[in-house]
């Protein structure tokens, strides 16, 4: 699917507070492809759908959840997290993106997952450092980001689990599991 066709399916579901979003986490994805190596047309078609059903109504959500038998166990954590897995359901049923890469990278863009591909790991780095969000230590994950992918990643997992965990909120597993499987298995020290 071309860029033009993709943003404007992806504007329809959208506030224009969070298209802006999209197209800040497209050319970031963009610029992060390029750097590390990563497919850019993949990295771009996946920024553009990371929040497609950012909007969906919750139970819509969780009917999809529960009917196409995704870990109910989301169920339970905050409702911020659904939107990945229904929006890679939704993208390949309404905009039959089939790429599987590219419906991963969606599905896993807000809780993260041991054994992340490049580009999984591109699009949930530029969904949290894309030039439009503005919160404590998104500077030094920018700084990281020039210099070592996987040391940025990291440190942008620790800064939402330490969000959360200040806020008591939950953390869904697969954050944690993020989190142990970049320091054990990635050399980052």
């Amino acid at each position: 699917m071309e860029r033009e066709a993709a943003l404007k399916l992806v504007k329809e579901q959208l506030t224009e507070h969070r298209y802006q979003h999209t197209l800040g986490v497209m050319e970031t994805a963009i610029s992060l492809a390029n750097q590390y190596g990563a497919d850019v047309k993949k990295a771009e078609l996946a920024a553009i759908f990371h929040d497609y059903a950012k909007f969906r109504p919750k139970e819509e959500m969780k009917e999809i959840i529960v009917s196409q038998g995704f870990p109910t166990d989301l169920l339970d954590y905050n409702s911020e997290l659904w939107h990945a897995p229904v929006g890679a359901y939704l993208v390949e049923k309404e905009a039959g993106i089939t790429d599987s890469d590219v419906l991963d990278a969606i599905r896993f863009h807000t809780s993260g997952r041991p054994g992340m591909t490049l580009l999984e790991k591109i699009i949930y780095l530029a969904d949290y450092i894309e030039p439009g969000r503005h919160f404590p230590g998104v500077d030094e994950v920018r700084d990281m980001a020039k210099e070592n992918l996987d040391r940025a990643l990291l440190k942008a997992v620790q800064n939402t689990i330490l969000f959360l965990m200040k806020k008591n909120q939950t953390v869904y597993p697969d954050s944690f599991y993020t989190y142990n499987d970049l320091v054990k298995n990635r050399g980052i020290d």
